[in-house]
């Protein structure tokens, strides 16, 4: 198996691996929380990043490669950047502030 057989969705805290071909769920792996997570594929390892911290996790198996808690720098969301395409990684994220803005304007109108 290629990771180019798998798709890899950031979901809850969690890191989940499907195959490609027929949907079906590889392996899930629990990072931390319950939110947001940055996922992206380079030089076959997963960037994974929730609650403010980075994990690097083997593609086939969804073990942890190294986690870095990144003290000091809190739990907003964060980006992964690298020598690889970012442009929908980086709208994900955009996509999850612009929600989170709009439910706290939401809820403060309220």
């Amino acid at each position: 198996m290629k990771t180019s057989d798998l798709v890899f969705v950031g979901i809850k805290g969690s890191v989940v691996a499907l195959e490609r071909a027929t949907g079906n769920q590889r392996w899930a792996t629990h990072l931390k929380g319950w939110n947001f997570v940055n996922v992206v594929l380079q030089n076959d390892a997963i960037l994974a990043s929730c609650q403010g911290e980075i994990f690097c996790l083997d593609p086939f198996t969804g073990n942890a490669l190294w986690h870095n808690p990144l003290k000091g720098f809190g739990t907003g969301l964060a980006t992964i950047a690298g020598d690889f395409n970012q442009v929908s990684a980086s709208a994900a994220v955009l996509s999850e502030e612009r929600r989170r803005d709009e439910a706290a304007a939401s809820a403060a109108t309220m």
